[in-house]
């Protein structure tokens, strides 16, 4: 603004040093009045253009841009307010293996259970160092069948997570869960009534 105003000044300026007629003096003022508006009409256009492409982008993931994705929380507030609910059980049963070597005792504290779409769920897994000496473990986990695995949310879990135990220590983790009530009316995942929530727990090299 400052230098949009320092150009005025300097041209006003030069228009009373120079010989015009007041007619050519009221032309030439008109024309930068005109030219100044039309850039920052442009000016306008270009802010408004790169917004509404970084939204487009973002929505659509068009030009590599990342798509932002609706959180969990988002997700429960959204179906909350809505209040999407489902008649529809479901068993969710949990599995725990422990890698080659790894001297731990890895296990689900409860073998199922049973929720409907769009509630949330608490589940606990156990796991003890069996060995003489400390043992860091890290886990993965999947979820199947996979058609379904898109409408498992994990709230709070322990996957990718070191965890660190010492010789005889014992220690329960929880898994937090909520399963979208859309899993309900999608027709591919007519006849699924049981979803299996693995994790594997890994040696972490030292």
């Amino acid at each position: 603004m400052l230098s949009r105003f320092c150009k005025h000044a300097n041209l006003m300026h030069s228009l009373k040093n120079l010989q015009h007629s007041p007619i050519q003096t009221r032309q030439i003022t008109e024309a930068y009045y005109i030219g100044s508006s039309s850039r920052a009409n442009l000016d306008s256009q270009i802010r408004s253009f790169m917004s509404y492409k970084g939204r487009f982008c973002q929505a659509t993931g068009y030009g590599g841009t990342v798509q932002r994705r609706e959180t969990v929380e988002e997700k429960i507030a959204r179906h909350t307010q809505d209040g999407t609910t489902s008649t529809r059980e479901i068993v969710v049963q949990f599995n725990a293996d422990v890698a080659d070597g790894m001297q731990w005792k890895f296990t689900p504290t409860q073998r199922e259970v049973r929720v409907k779409p769009g509630e949330s769920a608490l589940a606990f897994y156990t796991a003890e160092n069996c060995s003489s000496t400390p043992i860091t473990g890290v886990s993965t986990y999947n979820v199947t069948p996979m058609k379904a695995g898109v409408y498992f949310n994990k709230i709070q879990c322990f996957c990718f997570e070191e965890q660190l135990l010492q010789p005889g220590e014992q220690i329960d983790m929880p898994v937090f869960f909520y399963i979208d009530p859309e899993f309900a009316t999608d027709p591919r995942c007519d006849g699924i009534n049981n979803i299996i929530l693995s994790y594997t727990f890994f040696k972490v090299k030292e």
